[in-house]
């Protein structure tokens, strides 16, 4: 293999539904995971994102998002978007739309996400 040649990259998502998040693996190292808590009949309110320091600006926290957002489809589920990181994500991309709970979406918006975590003491 030549120096030009990039090795592809193999990703894992993983459900760690003992510290209720999910968890995204790039080559057999946890490199992001995104908090989440489950809430009857199905629905996933997405809390906070995180990304670890050495794979910060390398895609990974949309890499997560996307990823948990297929798994949360893949179970028939909706999502409340509490998470700024998230609420920005879907005002980027109307491709999981339909995954967002009605009667409950959580932020319309990054700013309103920030304010109410600041609020919050978070």
């Amino acid at each position: 293999m030549s120096s030009e040649e990039q090795v592809p990259v193999t990703e894992r998502l993983i459900d760690n539904i003992e510290r209720g998040r999910f968890e995204l693996y790039r080559h057999h190292d946890l490199v992001g995971w995104l908090y989440y808590t489950r809430l009857k009949p199905n629905r996933y309110a997405l809390r906070h994102t995180e990304v670890e320091s050495s794979h910060h600006h390398q895609g990974v926290g949309g890499t997560l998002v996307g990823r948990v957002f297929d798994e949360i489809r893949s179970r028939e589920g909706t999502v409340t978007a509490i998470c700024p990181f998230v609420v920005d994500y879907l005002s980027r991309t109307t491709t999981y739309a339909d995954l967002v709970d009605p009667r409950h979406p959580g932020y319309s918006d990054r700013a309103a996400a920030e304010s109410a975590l600041a609020e919050a003491g978070g």
